[in-house]
């Protein structure tokens, strides 16, 4: 049996030349991409995403179709505020045909996390407006995924969202933390 020994000069210099070009964080393991972006990267793609956000909620009181297209990913999959699973060409008829029509949507608690390529928004949403012709005013929970495609655009991939406590009389609005009970005094600072 013949023995082989290694012998560098028979490695092509491009090669080698390659090889030590690639930084070592490249060398790494794949968990160690899921990281997230370089610091400086990061409070950008967090920032990139709030305003997505606005976008978002634009478009929801606008019945703005065009601009929800470029929000989500072909891919898409939400659930709604009543529990239904809707994709992409369902939740644009939902906006086309006026099933769904939010007349006011309050945001607050906007939460961004970043994992890697994707971002994770949870917010709670006080809306107002009609479903499938029925008024619909409450306070719900919700999360929306966003995946940051290699072009650099973000895309909405995932939405759910989640009554939090009773409905509030029509015009009303949930009691918040803080807030004084009905018929008590107000808790001081």
């Amino acid at each position: 049996m013949a023995q082989h020994s290694f012998d560098s000069r028979r490695i092509p210099s491009g090669i080698l030349l390659i090889a030590l070009c690639i930084p070592a964080s490249m060398l790494s393991t794949p968990a160690a991409w899921a990281d997230g972006p370089h610091p400086k990267l990061h409070d950008q793609y967090k920032h990139e995403v709030e305003k997505l956000e606005q976008v978002w909620r634009s478009a929801e009181l606008n019945d703005d179709v065009d601009a929800m297209d470029r929000l989500l990913s072909d891919d898409y999959i939400g659930i709604t505020m009543t529990g239904q699973v809707v994709t992409k060409p369902q939740q644009l008829d939902r906006m086309r045909n006026r099933s769904l029509v939010l007349t006011t949507i309050e945001l607050t608690d906007v939460k961004v996390k970043l994992i890697g390529t994707t971002a994770i928004v949870t917010s709670l949403a006080d809306v107002d407006g009609t479903n499938d012709g029925e008024p619909m005013h409450g306070t719900y929970r919700y999360t929306r995924v966003y995946s940051r495609l290699p072009s650099g655009a973000w895309k909405i991939t995932n939405f759910e969202a989640t009554r939090v406590g009773p409905s509030p009389p029509p015009g009303g609005r949930r009691p918040r933390p803080g807030d004084s009970e009905p018929n008590q005094p107000p808790k001081p600072n």
